[in-house]
């Protein structure tokens, strides 16, 4: 959902990304490097409830550094096709090691973190997969990797300070709504990928 917002933020990212000399594939690898702080933080963090709060802020910083490589990278005339895989790449380890950590942290049942994981790398093969076959690259849907970063980085902070609602953990109820976001989100994906083959005559 906060994909139909890209053009604005290129406005607050351009001032940012215009400051930086780091190369866009250096800040794509840094990022992965916060994903894998998050995802240990988010593991440890039943016992230690602080480390909550620094999940939070490396999803964050994780969610920005994704967000400035590509626009780094159009702003010196070096976005190449090996960038663009580099970045999706980086982009599905990361989520993996975030929502990994959470998912099978103490914090949320195995039997919702399975299905939440799946749903979530499979939202995003959809998206890339598209783009493979000739048709665009695919952000839409309900639940983009833009929503995914922001639900997270909120949700670590909440759950610091909150208990269980309704008998699960604020973190299971976000599982729970990737499960069935996620689920939105392939069949709109799948949906309008198949409707530009039908368009397209192939």
């Amino acid at each position: 959902m906060l994909d139909k917002y890209r053009q604005k933020a290129e406005y607050i990212l351009e001032p940012i990304a215009g400051k930086i000399s780091m190369e866009a594939n250096w800040l794509t690898y840094l990022s992965l490097l916060f994903a894998f702080f998050a995802g240990i933080a988010s593991f440890l963090s039943f016992e230690r409830r602080y480390l909550l709060l620094f999940a939070s802020l490396c999803i964050f910083i994780n969610g920005l550094l994704d967000a400035l490589d590509g626009k780094i990278a159009r702003m010196k005339g070096k976005a190449s096709k090996k960038g663009d895989f580099v970045d999706h790449a980086i982009d599905r380890f990361s989520d993996a090691l975030i929502i990994g950590g959470i998912a099978l942290s103490p914090w949320v049942d195995k039997l919702i973190a399975v299905p939440a994981i799946a749903a979530v790398l499979l939202v995003s093969y959809l998206g890339t997969q598209a783009q493979a076959v000739g048709y665009k690259r695919v952000y839409a849907g309900a639940l983009g990797r833009a929503d995914r970063i922001a639900i997270l980085f909120f949700a670590c902070i909440l759950q610091f300070f909150l208990d269980k609602i309704f008998g699960f953990y604020l973190l299971e109820w976000v599982m729970i709504y990737f499960i069935v976001a996620g689920v939105i989100t392939i069949v709109q994906r799948y949906f309008a990928v198949m409707k530009w083959f039908g368009n397209d005559k192939r």
